[in-house]
C-alpha cells in the first residue's frame, strides 16, 4: 500500500468509526454488530501502526486509551464552574420562581433537566477539536483529565458540522451507567475483589486513573448541559443545548421547556417517581430560566447562579440503632456531635456515622443511647437523624446529654445567644483548632504552601515544632529532616513553598489567618478598606461596619482576634517573617474624571468585556454598583440590555449611557 493509499484508507476508515461512535453512543442507533465496528477499528489501529505519520489525535483508535498519567496538573477553569442552591420542597421552588418573576416583572420560560448524579466536568474545545477537559474542583481551578475524557465514546474529539466558535466550553456531568457498574461489581466479585459502593463514587475514582486504558474499559458516559463561549451560539438556552446536539454531543433527550410553573412541577413530579427505571442516577432537577438576557439580568451571588435551582428529591430512609454521642471539634472551635451507629445500607453505601448538627437537635429528636433511629443522606455529605422510632425505645434508655466542656482539652463550653453552635474558646491551646487553623493557613486558597498537608502538619505538631502559624516560618532543614520519612527533597520542597509563600497577597494572608466570619470575599472588602493589617488592628467597630456588607457579627470578630495579645504577637511574627500584610496590588488610576461617580454596567458590550469596562469605570475613578437607585449616577447600558433595568432607570431619572458615551467621558 502507498502512502497515498495509506492515508485515504486511515481517512476514510476514521469518519466511519467515528460516524458508528455517535450512532451508538450518542443517538442509540447502531447500524452495524459490535463485531463488525471492532474488526475496523483494529484495520485502522493497524494502518496507524504502519504509517505512524497519518495519526491523528482525533483518530477513533485514541479511545481505547493506554496513556499512562502519574499526576494530574491543576488548572484554573477559563469560567468558574459555581454550584446551584438547592431546593427541597415545592414551596422553596414556588418560592424561587416568584423572586424571578418579581426581579423581571414578568413571567419567564424555564428549562428542566434532569440532575445527574455524577462528576462535573468541562471540556475545551479549539477549532472543534477537544483540546482540554477539567474536573470541577473547588470551582475555581480544577485537575486535568484530558487523557481520561478522550476515552469516553460518545464525547466527540471533533465537533460536528460547521458554525461553531473558534474557542469554547462545554460543561456535563460524568456518569456510570447502572448495567456497566453492576457487571463491574460483578467482576469483581467472581475474582474475589471488594465491590464498589456506588455508581457516582466509582465514576469519579475512575476518572482519577492513572491508566486511561483502566478509564476506557469501565464503560463511563457523560451528558453535557451548558456551553461557554465569547459569544453566544443561541439566545436561550434550550437553544444551545439543541445547537450542542447538531454538532455532535450528547444532549439529554429528558430535558422539557416549560412555559409555566405548572408545567414545571408536573416535570418534577414526573421524574421523583420515574427516576428509578433510568439507566442511571439522578438525585433531582434542574430548573433554569431559558432566556440569556433574562440570565444576565438576574446575576450571581458569590456563590450561584440567581436564575437556576437544583430540586433535591426525598432522600431514601433506612432505621438502624443509636450506640453512641461523640463530639468533634472544628478549625473555629464548633463543636459537632455526631451520633455512631450500627452500620446500615443506605443509597448505596454503608453508614455508620450521622451528624446530629447541634444541642438543639439533639434536644428536638429527644435522642435516647439505644434508640432505633431513621436515618437519611438529604443533601448532606454525612447523613443526619430525622427521627425516632419511640415504641422500639427500651424504658431504661439513657437520655442524650449535651457536654459541657471541650472533649479534646476540657475548657468550659460556651454558646453564644444568637448561634445554634457551642464552642470551645482555647483557640490557641486546643488541638484540633490549633491543627485545624494551620491547614487552613497552608490551604490552597490561603497561603497554598506547596509540600504541605494535613498529614505533614499532624507529623510537626505531634514533634512540638508548631504551636501557631508563625512557626512554620521558623522551621529548618534539620528539624524537618530528622523526622520520619522526611527524606533531603521533601524537606527542600517544603522550605521552598514556605519561602515562596511570603509573595501571597495581603487579602488571602488575612484570609489565611483564620479569624472567624472572615471568609474569602469579606478578607478581600477588608483589605482593600484598610490596605495594611495595622490600620485593621486597631480599626474601631464603628469603622469597621462601615466597610460594605460588614456587619455587626463580622467586626465583633474581628474586633475580638485582635484583642488577644498571642493574636497580636503572631502578627508581628509574619511580619517579621516577611508576608505580605499590606495592600500591594492597586488599580492604578488612569484618571480621576469618574471620582465620585458610581455606574451599573448592563448588557453586552462591543469593544469591551463586562468586567474589562468595569475594570475601566475604576481605573477612572468611578465606583461599581450592583442595583439601580437614587443615587446611581449613570446606568452604562450594552446591546440586549434587561428590560426592568432600563425601566427603572428611566423611572428614577438615572441617566442611560452608552458604550460611546463612556468612551467620550474618559477620553482625553
Amino acid at each position: 500500500m502507498t502512502n497515498q493509499e495509506a492515508k485515504a484508507r486511515i481517512t476514510a476508515l476514521s469518519a466511519e468509526l467515528n460516524e458508528h461512535n455517535y450512532k451508538y453512543y450518542v443517538l442509540s442507533e447502531p447500524s452495524i454488530s459490535d463485531f463488525q465496528f471492532d474488526k475496523k477499528l483494529e484495520e485502522l489501529i493497524a494502518l496507524e501502526a504502519e504509517f505512524p505519520e497519518f495519526l491523528s489525535s482525533e483518530s477513533p483508535s485514541q479511545r481505547v486509551g493506554g496513556t499512562i498519567t502519574k499526576e494530574f496538573p491543576t488548572v484554573k477553569h477559563q469560567y468558574p464552574m459555581l454550584s446551584l442552591g438547592n431546593s427541597y420542597s415545592k414551596e422553596e421552588m414556588q418560592e424561587f420562581m416568584a423572586r424571578i418573576t418579581k426581579a423581571l416583572e414578568r413571567e419567564v420560560e424555564y428549562v428542566c433537566e434532569l440532575k445527574f448524579d455524577g462528576v462535573a466536568i468541562g471540556i475545551r474545545y479549539v477549532d472543534g477539536r477537544m483540546t482540554q477537559a477539567i474536573t470541577r474542583g473547588d470551582g475555581v481551578q480544577g485537575d486535568d483529565i484530558t487523557a481520561n475524557i478522550r476515552t469516553i465514546r460518545s464525547l466527540p474529539l471533533q465537533a460536528n458540522g460547521s458554525g461553531y466558535p473558534k474557542e469554547f466550553e462545554v460543561r456535563g456531568e460524568v456518569y456510570f451507567p447502572r448495567d456497566k457498574f453492576e457487571q463491574l461489581n460483578r467482576d469483581r466479585e467472581e475474582i474475589g475483589e471488594p465491590l464498589y459502593a456506588n455508581p457516582r463514587n466509582t465514576a469519579s475514582g475512575t476518572l482519577k486513573s492513572q491508566d486511561s486504558a483502566v478509564v476506557a474499559s469501565r464503560g463511563l458516559d457523560c451528558f453535557l448541559y451548558a456551553t461557554m463561549a465569547a459569544e453566544r451560539i443561541a439566545d436561550t438556552h434550550y437553544g444551545s443545548l439543541m445547537q450542542l446536539k447538531e454538532w455532535g454531543f450528547k444532549v439529554s433527550e429528558h430535558m422539557r421547556l416549560c412555559k409555566t410553573p405548572e408545567e414545571v412541577f408536573a416535570f418534577l413530579e414526573k421524574w421523583d417517581t420515574e427516576r428509578f427505571k433510568l439507566g442511571f442516577d439522578i438525585d433531582g432537577v434542574v430548573i433554569k430560566v431559558n432566556s440569556l438576557d433574562d440570565q444576565d439580568e438576574l446575576g450571581f451571588t458569590a456563590k450561584s447562579p440567581r436564575w437556576a435551582i437544583a430540586y433535591k428529591f426525598a432522600s431514601e430512609q433506612a432505621l438502624t440503632r443509636l450506640n453512641e454521642v461523640t463530639y468533634q471539634v472544628g478549625r473555629t472551635g464548633a463543636i459537632t456531635p455526631v451520633a455512631n451507629l450500627e452500620p446500615v445500607l443506605l443509597a448505596g453505601t454503608t453508614v455508620k456515622r450521622a451528624s446530629l448538627h447541634n444541642a438543639d437537635q439533639i434536644a428536638k429528636l429527644d435522642l435516647h443511647l439505644g434508640d432505633m433511629v431513621q436515618v437519611e443522606k438529604g443533601g448532606e455529605i454525612i447523613p443526619k437523624i430525622v427521627g425516632v422510632d419511640l415504641k422500639q425505645r427500651k424504658a431504661n434508655a439513657e437520655p442524650v446529654k449535651y457536654i459541657q466542656t471541650c472533649p479534646e482539652c476540657s475548657t468550659e463550653l460556651v454558646r453564644n445567644e444568637d448561634e445554634a453552635k457551642h464552642f470551645c474558646p482555647n483557640e490557641l491551646g486546643c488541638p484540633p483548632q490549633v491543627k485545624g487553623k494551620m491547614e487552613h493557613f497552608i490551604s490552597r486558597k490561603a497561603m497554598n504552601v506547596d509540600g504541605l498537608g494535613a498529614e505533614t502538619v499532624q507529623q510537626f505538631y505531634d514533634a512540638g515544632l508548631l504551636e501557631n502559624v508563625a512557626d512554620l516560618y521558623e522551621l529548618t532543614y534539620e528539624q524537618i529532616i530528622a523526622l520520619e520519612r522526611m527524606a533531603d527533597l521533601s524537606t527542600r520542597n517544603i522550605l521552598a513553598g514556605l519561602e515562596a509563600s511570603k509573595q501571597v497577597p495581603f487579602p488571602r494572608v488575612l484570609f489565611g489567618i483564620g479569624i472567624r466570619f472572615v471568609g474569602e470575599t469579606v478578607a478581600k472588602k477588608l483589605a482593600k478598606h484598610f490596605k495594611n493589617i495595622d490600620a485593621l488592628m486597631i480599626a474601631s467597630q464603628e469603622k469597621l461596619v462601615a466597610v460594605d456588607e460588614i456587619g455587626e457579627r463580622i467586626a465583633e470578630s474581628v474586633l475580638q482576634f485582635f484583642a488577644d495579645e498571642r493574636n497580636q504577637r503572631i502578627i508581628q511574627r509574619l511580619k517579621q517573617h516577611g508576608l505580605k500584610l499590606e495592600v500591594t496590588e492597586s488599580i492604578e488610576l488612569t484618571s480621576n474624571k469618574l471620582e465620585g461617580k458610581s455606574f451599573v454596567v448592563s448588557g453586552v458590550f462591543s469593544q469591551f468585556s463586562r468586567d474589562e469596562i468595569k475594570a475601566a469605570v475604576e481605573q477612572h475613578g468611578g465606583k461599581n454598583v450592583s442595583s439601580i437607585s437614587k443615587k446611581t449616577d449613570y446606568v452604562l447600558a450594552g446591546d440586549k440590555m434587561g428590560p426592568s433595568k432600563l425601566q427603572k432607570a428611566e423611572e428614577l431619572g438615572v441617566p442611560i449611557i452608552s458604550e460611546e458615551d463612556f468612551l467620550v467621558m474618559i477620553a482625553g
